[in-house]
């Protein structure tokens, strides 16, 4: 993590919108964590392209997603969590048990507001995103996640309208080419087109939740049906893969907020990781997996879960056996072992996708995903 010099006063606007952003790392919980600054913790850290604000609170913090004891806010509070730019700096008040965009002991800082900073004039910093703040987490591991559907849950497959037909000199479908679909629209025009895949099983229960699904393309509604035809005429707008009879087409999803703050889930969430949506069975860090939890359960996007190894169940070497017929004799069930962090970042009903932030493991199918302690 450099630092750099600057070159050119930020506004009092500028000021108060980068106050307000540290503000938003305090996203409260309604569980006591103990937050603790790391021993070597610097005294300050200035922002480069680059950065996230996970990477940011970790310099300082044994644990980067413990925001609410240092900046005392609650989550009612935060509005825009992205008011952080290149050049500005964090600082470690050491006394105060806090960090702060205000240098510690300078009596003409405003309390809350950033320090002046100046910018160099061979240094050019690029916009890192609608307006140049830096990211909360890494948007580039979880940008195919939320625009695609990845996963359908049983209740929207069953009502997914699908391709009843195409025409019939198509072999592979493209841009431009017309498939006729059958099923409730629900007043949508632009569509997502899916297959589904493997099932996702629950490691609790063993019940089928939801489905891998497999994204095709795009199409757009044209005409639909009636005046004799039980089939809606659609355009394929775009085709990643082949497409055809029996694929399924979802609305395609609104906007989704890019604005992430780390928190403690409001309530205690016990979850399992059901799946790793790649070719692998391990996932390690800034990959994503699936877990058997979502916002029915208590989880929403920004919700920071550890991820703990299922402890094993082991024989007892002194243990006794209970009866004749307790040929196994007696058992230990050792303890999850904590390795890894989890942050949600798309939550559907009973289901979410994670992106593993810290892992000294590779993260398993199975594995315990549950609020800090």
């Amino acid at each position: 993590m450099k630092n750099f010099s600057t070159g050119a006063a930020w506004s009092l606007a500028g000021r108060r919108a980068a106050a307000a952003m540290l503000a938003c790392l305090a996203a409260g919980s309604a569980h006591a964590i103990e937050c603790r600054f790391r021993p070597n913790a610097p005294d300050q850290h200035v922002v480069v392209k680059g950065d996230t604000l996970w990477d940011i609170s970790g310099a300082f913090l044994e644990h980067p997603w413990c925001w609410p004891q240092v900046w005392g806010m609650n989550r009612d509070e935060i509005r825009n969590p992205h008011w952080i730019y290149p050049g500005q700096v964090v600082y470690f008040d050491r006394r105060g048990g806090r960090l702060t965009l205000t240098r510690p002991g300078d009596p003409d800082a405003d309390a809350g507001q950033p320090p002046l900073v100046r910018l160099s004039p061979q240094l050019r910093t690029d916009a890192l995103g609608p307006d140049g703040a830096v990211p909360a987490i890494p948007s580039s591991a979880i940008e195919p996640f939320l625009t695609q559907p990845l996963i359908v849950e049983n209740d929207t497959l069953a009502g997914a309208a699908r391709i009843a037909a195409v025409p019939e000199s198509r072999v592979y479908l493209g841009e431009g080419d017309r498939i006729y679909v059958r099923g409730d629209l629900n007043g949508a025009t632009s569509f997502q087109v899916f297959r589904p895949g493997k099932a996702l099983v629950d490691p609790d229960t063993g019940r089928t939740m939801a489905y891998e699904a497999t994204f095709t393309g795009t199409a757009r509604l044209v005409t639909p049906a009636g005046n004799g035809a039980d089939v809606h005429s659609f355009v394929v707008t775009r085709s990643v893969q082949e497409m055809g009879i029996g694929d399924r087409l979802l609305p395609a999803p609104p906007a989704v907020p890019r604005n992430y703050v780390p928190h403690v889930p409001q309530q205690a969430v016990a979850a399992r990781v059901m799946a790793v949506p790649s070719e692998v069975n391990y996932a390690s860090q800034h990959q994503v997996v699936a877990v058997n939890r979502g916002a029915l359960d208590g989880l929403d996007v920004g919700s920071v879960l550890q991820l703990y190894h299922l402890g094993q169940t082991v024989k007892d070497p002194e243990g006794r056996s209970k009866g004749l017929l307790d040929f196994a004799g007696a058992t230990l069930r050792l303890p999850d072992e904590q390795y890894g962090e989890l942050f949600v970042f798309r939550v559907f009903g009973h289901v979410s996708y994670g992106l593993v932030m810290q892992a000294t493991v590779p993260v398993q199918v199975g594995d315990v995903a549950k609020s800090p302690e």
